[in-house]
Formats: C-alpha cells, sequence, structure tokens
C-alpha cells in the first residue's frame, strides 16, 4: 500500500491533495481490516570491506611490547658469561609488498654485558645499541572472519655493530648477540601470528552491524514503508593487500520484503555472524529489489478523485455523458477500470489493461486497453465509436498511479541508513544509483510493485580495540 502524507496548512484541496488524502485513508482502513502476504524477493547486497594497514599496524604494536627476550645469567649457555636484554624500541612500522605481503620492521633497543677473563677471574662491561629485526607476513582471511598470518624472518639491519671496550681490549659482541638474536627471531614469528589471530576477529563487528541492519528499516516515514531484509548466504571474494588498505568483499543472498502502513516484526537476531563461501569475483554494485504494495481498494479511490462526477461533451453541450461510480480490480493479469456513465450514454463502460510502469511519468498505467460497453441505450454506431474513444482516452490513457514520490522518499531514506557509523570505527558509506519499478505482479486484492534499487556500499574499518 502507497500512503501518501497531506499538509493541512492549506484549506483548499488541490486535485493531488484529494489524491493523497484518499490513498492514506484507504491505505491505513485496508491495512487494518486485510490480511495478506506480501512477496518475498530474492535479492543481494555486496559489501566491500576496507581495513586500514595502519590498523594492522596499530594491531602489532599493542601485540608486541616491552622486553621481548632476556638473558640474566652469566653461567648458563656453557658458561658464555654473557647477559643480554632485548626490547621494543619505538614503532614498528608495516609496508605492503607484492603478492599480499607486508614487510614488518621491529626497532631493539639491546642491553648486552660480557665478562672477559679466565680461570674464575673476569671482568665486566657492558654496551647498549640498537638493531632491526625484519619479517615478512603473508595475509589470508579464513572463512570465520579471522586475519591468518604466516610469518618468515627476514634478517637484520644493524647500525653500529657493538663491541665492549676493556681498554687494552675490544670485543665484538655481534656475532654472539646474532646467534642468539636468529633463535629468539624464529619464535617470534610464532609470537607475531599467535596475537594477530587471537586478538583481530571481524565477526563480532559483522554481527552487530548485521542485527542491526536486519531490523525493519523505516525506508520512507513519509510513506509508513518499511523494507525487511533476511540473509541466506554470505560469500566474500579473496582479500588484496594495498599500498595503504586490506580489501574484500562482501556478498550477501538474502529476501528481501516492504511493508506499508503496517511495522512488521524484527527477524530473530543471529547469534553468530555464518561462515563465508570464497567467491573469487563480487561486482562492486548490487540491485537490491524491495515491493511496494497498493491494494485496489486505494486505486479504486484514486479513480473516483480524478473521474467521479466528471463530465465530458459527446455530441454537442446538450448531449453530455457522466461518470457517476467507477472501481478498479484485477482479472487475469489485467486491471479492470469499470465506470457508470449517464446522459446520453447510460451503462457501465469496462477498460482492460495491462499494468506498466510509465518511466517518463513515474506512474502505473494501463497498455494494450481493450473496452467493452455494457448499455440499454440505442444509438447510432458513430455516437458509440465517438463515446468508446472519448472514455478511454479519458479514464484508459490519463488514470495511473503516481510513484514518483514515493521514489525519491524511499532512495532518501536508503541512503541514510547506507551512510552511518553503526558502531564506533565502522563506517557504511553508499549510494542509491538508480531507483525503479521493474514489474507488477497482480493479485485479488492489490497489485504489487517490484522495485529495482542498484546501490553500492562499502565498510571502513578503523579505530576498532581488537
Amino acid at each position: 500500500m502507497i500512503i501518501f502524507v497531506l499538509s493541512m496548512a492549506t484549506k483548499h484541496f488541490s486535485m493531488k491533495s484529494i489524491i493523497i488524502t484518499l490513498l492514506l485513508i484507504s491505505s491505513f482502513a485496508f491495512s487494518q481490516t486485510e490480511s495478506y502476504t506480501f512477496p518475498r524477493i530474492k535479492s543481494s547486497i555486496t559489501l566491500p570491506i576496507s581495513i586500514s594497514v595502519d590498523e594492522i599496524n596499530n594491531l602489532i604494536n599493542n601485540s608486541v611490547k616491552g622486553v621481548l627476550y632476556e638473558d640474566k645469567s652469566f653461567t648458563d649457555n656453557n658458561n658464555d658469561q654473557f647477559k643480554t636484554k632485548v626490547e621494543k624500541d619505538g614503532h614498528i612500522k608495516l609496508t605492503s609488498i607484492k603478492d599480499n605481503r607486508f614487510l614488518i620492521e621491529v626497532p631493539l633497543k639491546i642491553w648486552a654485558e660480557k665478562g672477559y677473563g679466565a680461570m674464575g677471574k673476569y671482568v665486566y662491561n657492558d654496551t647498549n645499541f640498537k638493531i632491526t629485526m625484519k619479517f615478512i607476513t603473508s595475509v589470508d582471511l579464513k572463512n570465520n572472519w579471522t586475519l591468518d598470518t604466516k610469518t618468515k624472518t627476514y634478517g637484520f639491519e644493524w647500525g653500529v655493530k657493538p663491541v665492549l671496550d676493556y681498554g687494552s681490549v675490544k670485543i665484538p659482541i655481534a656475532s654472539l648477540i646474532e646467534s642468539t638474536l636468529i633463535e629468539q627471531q624464529q619464535k617470534f614469528t610464532a609470537v607475531i601470528d599467535d596475537k594477530i589471530k587471537e586478538s583481530f576477529d571481524l565477526k563480532p563487528y559483522l554481527l552487530l552491524v548485521w542485527n542491526q541492519f536486519n531490523a525493519p528499516l523505516n525506508i520512507s516515514p513519509e510513506f509508513k514503508t518499511w523494507l525487511k531484509l533476511t540473509p541466506q548466504t554470505v560469500y566474500m571474494s579473496p582479500i588484496k593487500i594495498y599500498a595503504d588498505f586490506i580489501k574484500g568483499t562482501v556478498s550477501l543472498d538474502l529476501y528481501s520484503e516492504t511493508f506499508i502502513a503496517q511495522i512488521p516484526t524484527n527477524s530473530v537476531p543471529l547469534q553468530t555472524f555464518p561462515n563465508f563461501i570464497l567467491k573469487e569475483t563480487i561486482p562492486s554494485d548490487f540491485n537490491l529489489k524491495t515491493t511496494a504494495s497498493i491494494s485496489f481498494i486505494e486505486a479504486t479511490n484514486l479513480a473516483k478523485a480524478q473521474f467521479l462526477n466528471k463530465e465530458f461533451v459527446l455530441t454537442s453541450e446538450k448531449n453530455k455523458v457522466k461518470i457517476t461510480d467507477i472501481k478498479v480490480y484485477s482479472e487475469k493479469q489485467q486491471i479492470v477500470i469499470e465506470a457508470q456513465t449517464t446522459g446520453e450514454v447510460t451503462g457501465t463502460s469496462i477498460i482492460k489493461g495491462i499494468p506498466v510502469y510509465d518511466a517518463v511519468n513515474h506512474k502505473i498505467g494501463l497498455s494494450e486497453i481493450d473496452f467493452k460497453l455494457k448499455t440499454k441505450n440505442l444509438f447510432q454506431k458513430a455516437v458509440a465509436t465517438l463515446f468508446e474513444g472519448k472514455i478511454k482516452r479519458m479514464i484508459g490513457e490519463e488514470y495511473g498511479i503516481p510513484m514518483q514520490e514515493i521514489e525519491i522518499s524511499s532512495k532518501q531514506s536508503l541512503e541514510d541508513s547506507f551512510n552511518k557509523e553503526y558502531y564506533p570505527g565502522i563506517f557504511l558509506k553508499g549510494n542509491v544509483l538508480e531507483l525503479k519499478p521493474s514489474e507488477i505482479l497482480l493479485f485479488d486484492n492489490y497489485l504489487t510493485v517490484v522495485i529495482d534499487t542498484k546501490a553500492n556500499l562499502q565498510m571502513n574499518v578503523s579505530g576498532l580495540n581488537f
């Protein structure tokens, strides 16, 4: 049911105001007195997801802190007379490289102390120096929405190699430290992978966004129109790493339903976001199909507002025809407009046609119009032909159900729903590229317009506390 809202500020009603009022009253009454099922239309939504490389960088920096390795004993490791402490020194740097990989550079501050001597007599000296430890990490997204990384070592970068100064004796200790660092670096790869795996999980955030989206969307408050989406299957394209972002695309197969003048019940909230099915390519734009239903009570009231008590000249000013009643209904996939007339032609005119959407005038009209007259009047064939031509043109061609206002309102409301922060750090941005009726379905009590909405969406993840 399409509901138009009337501004009551004016005392003089235009034809448009009368139409709006009738639609408002009749559609409300229809929704209260008749129950029917709206068609469920299979649709899809495509949602490209963009995660900043800085987000992953912050995740690694937050996961890797403080002392990474410490040897507190001079006598371990075959009495090596060596102590050391390795600490993170500054911000870990993450750089995108080819083949969906990152170069991770970990700056380290190292303190080392070495004993020099023999026979249990040692002189100790210590030093501080810095080194950058490097790793290569490949990235993938598992179908349970966790980020999976495989990290390998990529060597060191020394500033100045460390030397212990005992005056006359100077002992380079880079080789001692390197052997320890190589061992620790191998272990550190698992630390990086485990920390990212346990810390980075998109599923709770996707679930939160979806359950908010899963509630009926009031896509047109003015026309009391709600959109209900029910997900079926989730797909995901392989993620790709760019200079500043990790990107992938989610696609949802779903059913969409439109409810007008009645608020649909909420779908049962998902308890966990479903795993995805990998799909190599997913287009960026999607076509969301919704429906708007118009009862034939409304259609009849609209026709009455347009034509009831309207007179037209047939052969002369003295010989007029007046429309005294009119109704609209469906019959065998056609819309039937039945008009009662008095005057020069008294009888029932039956105008049938196939409903079509007029994109130029943004209305539902009739095509392939057929005419039949039931009358007891006997009049000349020429008069009958004239009457048929005039009433077909006046009713069959002029009658229409306006759609433009609901199209504009629905587009704006969808874009409002598409562009918002659903959770701190989860931003949706989208555009409705095109919104137009594409199909008209006829039922006993109402007609349903299938509306195709071509749109695109983008989800940006930034500032989340994983």
